[in-house]
């Protein structure tokens, strides 16, 4: 969950460091820190805080060289502390290094090392890594690094410079991402596109348990064996712009307000109109297998976890296909049991998340097929299941996920649909699915024009310490979204409930400082909602109703309504969540919070 980027070319390295750190603090931004080789001489700067507290530190020194490592922190093993912070280097200041992951045995490997002279100067686990290395160093920083991986157990994606060796960088990785970046100007290492992507959209990823050797011009990848591994580079379809703030005042009210291209981007070239068929390419070299299915276990983490929720009920209504939704952090703790021919799609924004690759790796174990489900080319996910497909989205750098949830629904739902339509479901079902899914955009737009109004409640309800909320059927998965996003990034507490569970215990907490937002559509479930909103106020519970574009029954129980227009039953979901959004930004903004980077959160979540 921290950010790397490494630079050896023909510019000064400094400055590209920086500008690649601000474009990763929101994967960490509790420390930062850099070192930069100059011939034999390396320069290091540390500091606690965001990049802009490096920044500060550097001031108008002058920091020569054109290869270097930089860091920014989210913490594991020790507090925040510029001490603390990356790089990390030996007693004699040879080896500098850069960290992701966990060191699991860093306790045994510390001890052995203090023993045979090791002074450690920091709390984390990382420093054991640059101890290590120098042990091993005998002129081949490479090999060094090489025999270090053999010794440590755990996670890392990790970059080492040491004085001997200067216009080179040595990267390893395992189960932590790592990404090589190729352009004219030098060779870039980085944990995400993001931090280079201004500079080149020319990219290697590192598997596991590999490691590389890069320099200004090249680049050689080999094994913890030492086997050299060939592997040509792709190309990033984003540009350097879609990583701006292009005036928004925050990455999440702009993610938000991309949603109607994120709708359009996840469909485009993927429909047939007149069949009522999506079309999938990502999903061909499974086909035949698919086809035959009846069993779907989606596996995910956080917000990924409600979109399969949700897509729940969009394949019991498209399909005849049984689906489970599994957290994926409890998933290879469980006793596997699958049924033939079943299923397992792993949905990950980047494509790395840890919980998420270790529950398809235990998957594979059991014998059942992969699919994911990924936003990043690729990634992790993306090389190690059977096929899949692309979300198609763009970079995602506010922490809060918003388009990609609205993306991944929009996904599941052509899945559906393209399984359906080769069971029992009509053409004209089809037809209808697909038009409904075309007029997505423009009514996300429509909502969006509503934001004012949404901010309006916002300002009358911000200082309510808890809230509510409330769904059923395919309300339920978007009343926990809800709720996780109020309570990410303003720090509101809120739970998202089954409203039929309320009699069961939430209703004691109704009283009149506790909103509670209740999603209402006009399907099967509208007139058990109403009951449920009059129990509520009954209880002098205020209402904010996220209801249906017509519903005027609901303007007498409810306090305050926004309204969705009207689509298919299915499709509620992905119009009913972006109000969702917008109240919890508008809340975090009036309370004054760092909405971009909350507290104790990173965006991409790469260690267990």
């Amino acid at each position: 969950m921290c950010g790397i980027i490494c630079y050896v070319g023909k510019d000064k390295a400094e400055p590209i460091l920086i500008e690649g750190l601000k474009r990763l603090e929101y994967r960490g931004y509790d420390s930062a820190g850099l070192a930069v080789q100059d011939g034999d001489q390396i320069c290091c700067h540390r500091a606690k805080g965001k990049i802009i507290e490096l920044e500060k530190k550097i001031g108008d020194m002058t920091i020569p060289g054109n290869t270097g490592i930089a860091h920014t922190r989210w913490a594991t093993h020790g507090e925040p502390t510029e001490a603390n912070a990356h790089p990390h280097s030996d007693n004699d200041g040879n080896v500098f290094v850069i960290h992701n992951g966990i060191i699991e045995n860093y306790y045994s490997l510390k001890k052995n090392l203090k023993k045979s002279g090791a002074v450690f100067k920091s709390e984390t686990d990382t420093e054991v890594l640059a101890h290590l290395i120098a042990s091993y160093f005998d002129g081949d920083l490479n090999k060094a690094v090489r025999q270090t991986m053999a010794k440590v157990e755990g996670t890392f994606g990790m970059a080492v410079i040491h004085k001997q060796v200067p216009d080179e960088i040595v990267v390893a990785r395992r189960g932590s991402p790592l990404i090589i970046g190729v352009s004219d100007g030098g060779t870039f290492a980085a944990s995400d596109v993001s931090a280079m992507v201004r500079y080149t959209n020319k990219v290697v990823h590192l598997n596991d348990n590999e490691l590389a050797t890069i320099t200004a011009d090249d680049f050689t990848i080999s094994t913890g064996q030492a086997q050299t591994v060939q592997r040509s580079a792709e190309t990033v379809e984003w540009a350097a712009e879609d990583a701006d703030l292009n005036g928004f005042p925050h990455f999440m009210l702009k993610e938000i307000y991309e949603q109607p291209d994120t709708i359009q981007n996840a469909i485009r070239g993927r429909i047939d109109r007149g069949e009522g068929v999506p079309k999938l390419g990502g999903l061909s070299p499974v086909w035949e297998q698919l086809k035959e299915c009846r069993h779907i276990v989606i596996v995910a983490c956080g917000t990924s976890y409600y979109a399969g929720c949700e897509a729940k009920y969009v394949f019991e209504k498209l399909t005849e296909i049984d689906v489970t939704v599994a957290l994926a952090s409890e998933f290879r703790y469980r006793k596997l049991n699958f049924a033939p021919n079943t299923f397992i799609i792993a949905m990950s924004q980047s494509g790395e998340t840890a919980d998420t690759l270790a529950a398809i790796r235990e998957a594979r174990r059991k014998g059942a097929s992969l699919l994911g489900i990924v936003n990043v080319v690729g990634s992790s996910i993306a090389r190690e299941t059977d096929a899949g497909v692309y979300n198609h989205a763009g970079p995602e750098i506010g922490v809060a996920s918003t388009k990609i949830f609205i993306s991944q629904l929009t996904v599941l739902t052509l899945m559906a649909l393209l399984l359906g339509r080769h069971q029992n479901l009509s053409l004209t079902d089809g037809v209808e699915t697909i038009r409904a899914l075309e007029a997505l955009p423009d009514q996300v737009k429509d909502i969006l024009s509503k934001a004012n109004d949404i901010q309006a409640i916002a300002e009358k309800y911000h200082k309510h310490g808890n809230w509510l909320f409330l769904g059923r059927k395919y309300g339920y998965p978007i009343a926990m979204e809800g709720a996780l996003k109020l309570k990410e990034i303003s720090y509101i507490h809120a739970e998202g409930y089954a409203a039929g569970e309320m009699k069961h215990g939430p209703i004691a907490l109704i009283n009149p400082k506790m909103p509670t937002v209740a999603i209402i559509f006009q399907d099967s479930m509208y007139e058990k909602m109403i009951s449920n909103i009059q129990e509520i106020k009954s209880r002098r519970g205020p209402i904010i109703a996220i209801a249906t574009e017509g519903d005027e029954k609901i303007r007498e129980l409810a306090d305050d309504v926004i309204y969705i227009p009207k689509t298919l039953d299915i499709l509620n979901p992905i119009l009913s969540v972006v109000p969702c959004q917008l109240l919890a930004y508008y809340c975090a903004q009036l309370l004054g919070r760092n909405i971009d980077k909350p507290r104790n959160l990173a965006k991409s979540v790469t260690v267990e």
